[in-house]
């Protein structure tokens, strides 16, 4: 059985960015502007332990698709990011490669 449901479009987004946030003061304000940024984006929420730390840490990785990616500008934006949480690192993923932005 042969439907018309009429004409659409397709868009392919080739390229995956994943940036893993610690919920800590000031991400939601990180989550609104790469929200307002990249359009939409899917967020997950984990428990990290990290630096050897017996507790768990809350995190949440915001994961969007964009069809042209600048691997050095998405650094110095996760750098920025870095900052603004006051953290010592943090961690993104493009095209599933990690990079651990830290701190000097």
């Amino acid at each position: 059985m042969q439907m018309d449901c009429g004409s659409f479009k397709i868009k392919k987004l080739k390229n995956s960015l994943k940036y893993y946030l610690p919920r800590v003061e000031g991400y939601l304000e990180v989550i609104k502007q790469l929200s307002a940024e990249f359009q939409g984006m899917s967020l997950i929420e984990f428990d990290g332990y990290f630096e050897n730390k017996i507790e768990p840490a809350k995190y949440v990785m915001a994961e969007v698709h964009l069809d042209i990616l600048d691997e050095n500008k998405i650094i110095e934006q996760a750098n920025c990011i870095r900052t603004q949480l006051n953290q010592k690192s943090l961690a993104i993923q493009i095209n599933n490669e990690l990079i651990l932005v830290d701190g000097n």
